[in-house]
């Protein structure tokens, strides 16, 4: 009797509150600790060339092209490894578009949706807007929605706005007919509350992974076209749409 009252007790004492917490804690670090990697196509596009100069800063990377008007925070998605995403953000840098890539806590843009605060202070463009793929891409439309005052617009790669963003800012969602991670249903939904200078683009043949470069992801369909295409049709959309803006 007195080892089955003391195995109680044990019991009680591992699954209290703060123990329950720990082990949350635990699991999570284990399972941020697994993510995907930039392959050597977004490792080559790190380095500087005539035309974008690329260096590693305190929040993350600065791809500083001809730009003096127009810069872009980008915020990673999920357990991806943020310079996946320099091929593509190298490209635009080249577009007349100025990119701050954000290193997320953990890789995780939930970890840090206030990241532009301290990026947007170090910087003085005349237009500034936020955007990110996936889980970054919503995370940063969490940030556009609080701070209207800030952001001109935001760019939003297999991703749907995640709170109200002012009617005035314009609003760019791009995806791909084969992506089978998006919510098809989130983006039909934000179309009911999206801006009066909403736009949206599907891919024909793009998945959700070819937006960065970092290989094929669990659960995403199979891209009928190259990364390379589906990134240089995103980039021509950006650049339109900044165009059209300005």
């Amino acid at each position: 009797m007195e080892k089955k009252t003391f195995n109680r007790r044990k019991l009680l004492i591992l699954f209290t509150p703060p123990a329950v917490i720990i082990a949350l804690i635990l699991g999570f670090l284990i399972y941020s600790a697994s993510y995907y990697h930039a392959d050597d196509t977004a490792l080559a596009a790190l380095h500087s060339d005539s035309l974008v100069a690329v260096s590693e800063t305190d929040y993350g990377w600065f791809f500083d092209g001809p730009s003096k008007e127009n810069v872009l925070v980008f915020y990673p998605g999920a357990k991806v490894e943020e310079t996946a995403y320099a091929s593509i953000l190298h490209r635009l840098a080249e577009e007349n578009m100025d990119v701050c890539l954000v290193r997320m806590p953990l890789r995780f843009a939930f970890l840090g949706i206030n990241k532009a605060d301290s990026v947007l202070r170090g910087y003085d463009y005349r237009h500034c807007f936020i955007g990110g793929h996936s889980l970054g891409g919503a995370m940063a439309t969490r940030y556009a929605s609080d701070h209207g005052d800030k952001i001109d617009g935001v760019i939003l790669l297999a991703a749907y706005a995640y709170g109200q963003l002012d009617k005035d800012m314009f609003e760019l969602v791009i995806y791909g007919t084969d992506d089978r991670i998006v919510s098809r249903n989130k983006i039909e939904d934000g179309r009911e509350t999206a801006t009066d200078r909403y736009i949206e683009l599907c891919i024909e043949g793009g998945n959700h992974a070819q937006f960065g470069n970092y290989g094929a992801q669990s659960g995403d369909g199979t891209a009928l076209i190259t990364a390379d295409e589906q990134q240089s049709e995103t980039i021509r959309t950006i650049v339109k749409t900044i165009k059209d803006y300005e």
